[in-house]
């Protein structure tokens, strides 16, 4: 089957889902700076759901390009990401408007630490698809160090949370950091 359409599709709930944050934000009600500083806490907690599904859609994007069509595996781990993503504004909105309360931050840690599982499914899922091409496959698993890191980070952010809820943002921006430059292998094995 011909990668377009998942392709597609995915960039479109990618689409979908950063409109929905943006949606979200509510204009403030005063023209002062103590209304636009109430509001403060909800744009970090947006801007930081944007990086993290730029981040996403980026990698997605890379990951995808080592496919010459698709599998019912590969389209069933791919929504899978999806959904676990299409989760992320809900997380969002709660962080944003509770961010000093920890179960809230918790909720978003684990949207996270789920939707990192997921990512690193659909990857497997093309590694399986793809592993008679060592090339490719070797780019992928790659990627794996990153994914174990991210997994570690984000369950160590739903305990800190109950401790600071700013120790469990620190690690959030950590696995951003950790993922905001797509891997070069992809982009050198693709190439070939």
């Amino acid at each position: 089957m011909n990668k377009s359409r998942i392709e597609a599709f995915s960039d479109g709930v990618l689409a979908i889902i950063i409109t929905i944050m943006v949606l979200e934000l509510k204009v403030p009600q005063s023209a002062d700076g103590a209304a636009l500083l109430a509001l403060l806490p909800q744009l970090f907690s947006y801007m930081l759901s944007f990086v993290f599904l730029g981040i996403y859609w980026n990698n997605h994007h890379h990951l995808l390009q080592t496919l010459r069509g698709v599998n019912a595996r590969v389209m069933w781990s791919n929504l899978n990401l999806l959904f676990w993503l299409s989760l992320v504004p809900f997380g969002t909105g709660w962080m944003g408007k509770n961010h000093t309360e920890p179960l809230p931050v918790v909720e978003y840690a684990t949207i996270l630490l789920i939707c990192g599982y997921s990512y690193d499914l659909l990857r497997k899922s093309i590694i399986t698809t793809y592993k008679n091409e060592t090339n490719v496959k070797a780019a992928l698993e790659k990627q794996r160090g990153k994914a174990v890191w991210s997994t570690i980070l984000y369950a160590l952010a739903i305990p800190a949370a109950f401790i600071s809820t700013y120790i469990s943002i620190a690690l959030f921006v950590a696995v951003a950091l950790l993922w905001i430059t797509p891997d070069k292998e992809i982009e050198k094995v693709m190439s070939e």
